[in-house]
C-alpha cells in the first residue's frame, strides 16, 4: 500500500518542534498563497510571515515545492479528520451518510479558499509529490466507501458492492461542487438548501430502508 504521507527532509532532528515549526510555516504560506498565488509567493515571504530568518525556513524545508506539499496536505489532513470525527457515533449506515454528507460539504464550504488553492497549485508539484496529494483526497474518498459498506451491511443501504466507490467519488464532487460553482449557486441556495437537496437527490440513487 502507498504511503500516506511524503517525509520532507529536515535539518532539526526534534519531531516535535518539527511539527510545530512547520504549522507555523503552513498558516503563513496558506495566506499568501490564496492572496498572492504560489508563483508570486517567494520562499523569503514565507519565512517572514511566520517569523522565521530564511535559514530557519531551511531547516525545516528544502524548496518551496516542500510548503506546498505540506500546505495541501495540511489541508486535507484537516478535512479528513474533522470529517471521521462528525461521524463517530452509533447508528446506521443510512444516518451516517447523511450526517457525514452535510459535515462534509459544511467544511468545504468553511475551508473553501484552501480547497481552491490545493487544486489551482497542485499542479505545480513534482509528478512523485502529486501522487501524495491526490493519494489524500483519495483517503477522504474512503471514508464514504467506509460508511457506505456499514450500511449495506446493516440493510439500510442497498446497493451494488460495484457501484460503492462510484458512489463515494460523487459525494467528492458534490462538496467540490459548492466550492467550485459557489458564487452561482448562492443565487438559488443558502449552504443549508444545497446540502438538503443534494442528500435528497443522492438518496433516490439508491435503495434504502430506514
Amino acid at each position: 500500500m502507498t504511503e500516506k504521507r511524503k517525509s520532507i527532509p529536515s535539518l532539526v532532528k526534534d519531531p516535535k518542534l518539527i511539527e510545530k515549526r512547520r504549522e507555523q510555516i503552513v498558516e503563513a504560506a496558506v495566506n499568501l498563497f490564496v492572496h498572492k498565488g504560489f508563483h508570486k509567493t517567494t520562499t523569503r515571504e514565507i519565512a517572514r510571515s511566520s517569523g522565521f530568518s530564511i535559514g530557519t525556513l531551511y531547516e525545516y524545508i528544502e524548496s518551496k515545492e516542500d510548503v506546498l506539499y505540506l500546505v495541501c496536505d495540511a489541508i486535507h489532513v484537516e478535512i479528513e479528520s474533522r470529517l471521521r470525527e462528525a461521524i463517530n457515533f452509533n447508528g446506521t449506515g443510512l444516518k451516517i451518510l447523511k450526517l457525514a454528507l452535510k459535515s462534509f460539504i459544511r467544511v468545504m464550504d468553511q475551508m473553501s479558499d484552501r480547497v481552491l488553492l490545493i487544486y489551482q497549485e497542485a499542479k505545480s508539484l513534482p509528478k512523485e509529490t502529486l501522487r501524495f496529494v491526490l493519494g489524500r483526497e483519495e483517503g477522504i474518498a474512503q471514508v464514504f466507501v467506509e460508511i457506505i459498506r456499514r450500511g449495506i451491511a446493516d440493510g439500510s443501504i442497498r446497493m451494488d458492492e460495484k457501484h460503492v466507490k462510484l458512489m463515494a467519488d460523487n459525494i467528492m464532487v458534490l462538496g467540490e461542487m459548492w466550492v467550485f460553482r459557489r458564487w452561482a449557486l448562492h443565487k438559488h441556495y443558502t449552504l443549508e438548501e444545497y446540502t438538503e437537496k443534494q442528500i435528497a437527490l443522492l438518496l433516490n440513487e439508491i435503495s434504502v430502508s430506514e
